[in-house]
């Protein structure tokens, strides 16, 4: 009979390629990839930042909605390419917004591979002041 000496790293190294198939698959949808965003507040505007290296601005589309900015585009596969974890193909992602913006004066840069737009507020969101009603506490 053989001992068999049992390596508890070789379990973690099994799990770890299970998440690590997991956190791709839900990452990618038929062969679609959702780039990283990013969303800050200030009090003026809403900042979006999405990451898509290697596009080109012509490839990429952005609509912005009241409450939301959906982006699309498609990112192309170089000719040559041996062997490569880049995610290609087309993508579409839509940032749903926590307050309403002035869509019309949205402005966008692309610049070292990252989007970045910025989303005036409303006016009536800039300016919005709710009033709190105080109660005298029973007892």
């Amino acid at each position: 009979m053989t001992i068999i000496r049992y390596n508890p790293w070789q379990e973690m190294t099994t799990l770890q390629s299970q998440l690590e198939s997991i956190f791709n698959n839900v990452a990618s949808e038929n062969g679609r990839y959702f780039p990283a965003a990013e969303l800050t507040e200030t009090k003026e505007t809403f900042e979006l930042k999405l990451e898509l290296p290697g596009m080109n601005k012509s490839d990429i589309d952005v609509q912005a909605m009241a409450n939301k900015v959906i982006v699309s585009g498609d990112r192309q596969v170089p000719e040559q390419n041996a062997r490569s974890e880049f995610r290609y193909g087309k993508f579409q992602r839509a940032i749903a917004l926590p307050k309403t913006i002035q869509n019309t004066k949205v402005t966008a840069q692309y610049n070292n591979g990252i989007l970045h737009l910025t989303l005036p507020k409303t006016e009536a969101e800039k300016n919005r002041v709710v009033k709190v009603n105080l109660t005298e506490a029973a007892g």
